[in-house]
C-alpha cells in the first residue's frame, strides 16, 4: 500500500493541522498516512526539529509546512490525483 509519511511531534498544533490537510488525500486514494514522532529518535529530532510538520511523498520528496491540500495533490503522481 502506498503511504505518505508525516514527521511530527507531540503537542505540535501545526502537525495536527497538517494531518487534517493530508487525511482527505490519503483516504481518497486508500493510502496510509504514517505519522512519525521525531522525539522518538535523536537523528530525526536533529533533522526535523525546527521544520515539523514535514510530509514525505512516495517518491521521497519532502515538503515542510506550510502546505495546502492542493500543493500536495500537485506533487503526487498524476494517476493518483483526485
Amino acid at each position: 500500500m502506498t503511504e505518505l509519511v508525516l514527521y511530527s511531534g507531540v503537542g505540535c498544533h501545526l502537525c495536527t493541522e497538517a494531518e487534517a490537510v493530508l487525511r482527505p488525500l490519503v483516504d481518497a486514494r486508500q493510502w496510509t498516512l504514517r505519522t512519525i514522532d521525531i522525539n522518538s529518535d535523536p537523528t530525526l529530532r536533529t533533522l526535523y526539529g525546527v521544520k515539523i510538520p514535514v510530509v514525505v511523498l512516495p517518491n521521497g520528496v519532502e515538503k515542510a509546512w506550510p502546505f495546502t491540500r492542493a500543493q500536495i495533490d500537485r506533487l503526487l503522481p498524476r494517476s493518483a490525483t483526485l
